[in-house]
């Protein structure tokens, strides 16, 4: 897993790709990015799975900002991002959450 992180000038946004590796995910027919950025919808946010089995997706956000999110595979299992920026422990169970800083 990685966070690709690109600063645009013209609008002010950082276009951040995130990228869940088929290793975490071998057998995932869905994957959703779980965050701040879309109020922990479970749904808003679908990645594309590509060829090579990975799951990916891109989203605009506003940089100057911590921004919390986990990996929602097949609606059942959470996953974090192995490479996030840092973890941060979750109000809801016993478990931590990825966090981009961008």
């Amino acid at each position: 897993m990685s966070l690709k992180k690109q600063y645009l000038k013209k609008n002010g946004q950082c276009k951040v790709t995130f990228r869940l590796p088929k290793l975490a995910a071998p057998e995932a027919k869905t994957v959703h990015v779980v965050g701040e950025f879309n109020n922990w919808s479970t749904v808003k946010t679908p990645m594309q799975r590509l060829k090579s089995g990975e799951f990916k997706v891109v989203v605009a956000l506003t940089p100057g900002r911590d921004y919390q999110f986990r990996y929602l595979i097949d609606q059942t299992i959470w996953e974090n991002d192995w490479k996030a920026d840092n973890y941060v422990k979750s109000d809801y169970g016993d478990c931590e959450n990825s966090v981009v800083t961008v």
